[in-house]
């Protein structure tokens, strides 16, 4: 029988979110925040929530519930860019509404809390790419991190090029630039899958936000811990792990230690219950 302990994990999140919530709610004077934050803080609750009472399915539905709604809800119909480009949009204006909140949120100061947990529950992209067969890697992971910079440069010179040149009417462009990015990212999503057998190909070798998410993600409170005198070194847990990790070193300077998405597919695949 599960006791009211177990569930504090869940009432904690649904609270964070609830308190981001509100506070920008008051602060912006928008009820937008309000509604944002509450959605994604219960979907992530649920997921939670789901997770504990062991259903399979639990952090598909909040990758499903959180990227549609950024995706089709925020940038399709609202028009907001989400992408790296939104942010640098925003920056460039000195607005701190929609994209850069997101940012700070999500990719730049959550990471201090959840780590990575941004690209396994929330990413639109992944979302999309995790329907794909090879959710366990078929290859070793490549040396091919270096890439993740350049398209972070790009983005970056891309927007910084558009003010420069005083380019008129630049809201249009930057929706478009979201249109045509998730186009081009989901197209080389798909094709680095196929070609390394590895769903999460493009998030371990291309996607410029991870830029962002490892530095604060290095000292994540939320982080994978290895029960040493439970673990038998069978290798399950690493073979599993979408993004390599090597979760059996409790170290901060693990193998891939920043990239984790906190997937939990390491604590459900171990035989020893040695994971949590």
């Amino acid at each position: 029988m599960r006791t009211v302990k177990e569930y504090v994990f869940p009432i904690v999140m649904l609270l964070v979110f609830e308190t981001i919530a509100v506070t920008l709610w008051l602060t912006k004077d928008n009820i937008f925040y309000l509604f944002n934050f509450s959605f994604i803080g219960c979907s992530i609750a649920l997921g939670i929530f789901l997770y504990i009472r062991k259903n399979k399915h639990a952090r598909r539905l909040v990758q499903l519930l959180v990227g549609t709604y950024m995706l089709v809800y925020l940038g399709l119909i609202c028009g907001e860019n989400m992408q790296i480009e939104g942010f640098w949009y925003y920056l460039f204006t000195g607005v701190f509404e929609a994209t850069t909140i997101h940012y700070a949120v999500a990719k730049i100061f959550g990471p201090l809390l959840f780590g990575r947990g941004w690209c396994g529950y929330a990413c639109w992209t992944a979302m999309v790419l995790d329907f794909l067969p090879y959710k366990v890697p078929q290859q070793p992971r490549k040396k091919l991190g270096w890439i993740r910079y350049l398209t972070f440069a790009v983005s970056l010179i891309f927007v910084a090029a558009l003010f420069l040149a005083h380019v008129g009417n630049i809201e249009k462009i930057m929706f478009w630039a979201f249109i045509i990015g998730n186009i081009v990212y989901y197209a080389a999503g798909i094709i680095l899958a196929l070609l390394f057998k590895d769903n999460r190909a493009f998030c371990k070798y291309i996607c410029p936000v991870t830029v962002f998410l490892k530095p604060m993600s290095y000292y994540s409170l939320l982080r994978i811990k290895c029960d040493h005198e439970k673990c038998v070194s069978c290798g399950k847990c690493r073979r599993i792990c979408p993004m390599n990790v090597d979760v059996t070193d409790n170290a901060r300077s693990r193998t891939n230690g920043t990239e984790c998405i906190l997937s939990m597919e390491c604590v459900k695949g171990c035989p020893k219950e040695a994971l949590s």
